[in-house]
């Protein structure tokens, strides 16, 4: 394969994947080789196989998520919420191509419905494919996929979820009105009475601008808001921050997380993961 890529490029013999992170940081990864690289309607989508974080997901020279700590982000974008509701049956899912969240959603028996709303379809089938680490390579019932924009899907629902959980890239590009308030309105009444959604809301570090704009916006719609942060050593800054928003209390049980075999996510992650540091708490 040509490497006319502008984060691709050969170093004494070795191939690097370079990702620009904003203005004035870049992250390089050496790659051992290309899995699979297509070009979608949407975006340029590889699967890589890099030699500390095993294969991963690059979307336009991002990566999204790898073999090696794509769990962390996952159990904990989900499992979190799924401790504070208490009967959770259908959960919308918006983006998550990887099918990393889908697959620790539907370790709870409870939940009848998912569907999962994925604008870019390849991405589904690469991940399925070439990313079993990750996806589970997932075939369950209750997951539907749908191949749509999933701004205007939220919008066409009403009061119809018990839990939606956005799992999207960088707010740029698609991505970026996935971060708008008109979304999280839409969100708020696409939820039940009941109802909780949860989005990951970038850096407390880089992009703390972001994070303190998408709290604001969620807890002007929602009666209670809470942030939590976990480890993901593939994201800039190591820390990473998400955003839930409930439209009743948000009260964690932790116990409903046990034997759900997860890597990172415990009981002790759950109660601990709203504990924020200092400086978080000021800037919120």
């Amino acid at each position: 394969m040509e490497l006319n890529k502008p984060y691709l490029s050969k170093e004494n013999g070795d191939l690097w994947l370079t990702e620009n992170e904003y203005d004035n940081l870049k992250i390089s990864y050496r790659i051992k080789d290309i899995i699979f690289e297509q070009q979608s309607s949407f975006q340029d989508v590889m699967i890589l196989n890099s030699y500390d974080f095993g294969r991963m997901l690059v979307l336009d020279g991002i990566v999204q998520t790898t073999s090696v700590d794509g769990h962390i982000y996952n159990e904990m974008i989900s499992h979190v919420p799924l401790s504070i509701h208490p009967n959770p049956k259908k959960v919308l899912i918006v983006g998550g191509g990887d099918c990393g969240v889908a697959k620790e959603v539907a370790k709870y028996v409870e939940i009848e419905h998912i569907d999962m709303v994925e604008i870019d379809e390849l991405v589904v089938k690469a991940s399925i494919e070439h990313l079993p680490e990750v996806s589970g390579r997932l075939a369950d019932p209750r997951v539907h996929f749908i191949f749509d924009d999933g701004v205007k899907f939220a919008a066409s629902k009403k009061n119809e979820y018990d839990l939606i959980i956005v799992d999207s890239s960088d707010p740029i590009g698609p991505a970026e009105a996935l971060f708008e308030k008109s979304f999280y309105q839409s969100l708020h009444e696409a939820l039940k009475d009941d109802g909780i959604m949860v989005c990951q809301s970038q850096s407390p570090i880089f992009h703390s601008d972001v994070m303190k704009q998408s709290y604001t916006r969620i807890s002007e719609l929602f009666k209670e808001t809470k942030l939590y942060t976990a480890v993901v050593p593939t994201y800039p800054g190591g820390m990473w921050s998400f955003t839930i928003g409930s439209k009743k209390h948000i009260d964690v049980n932790p116990s409903r997380v046990s034997n759900k075999e997860t890597k990172y996510v415990n009981e002790q992650m759950v109660e601990s993961c709203f504990s924020l540091p200092q400086f978080l708490g000021e800037q919120l």
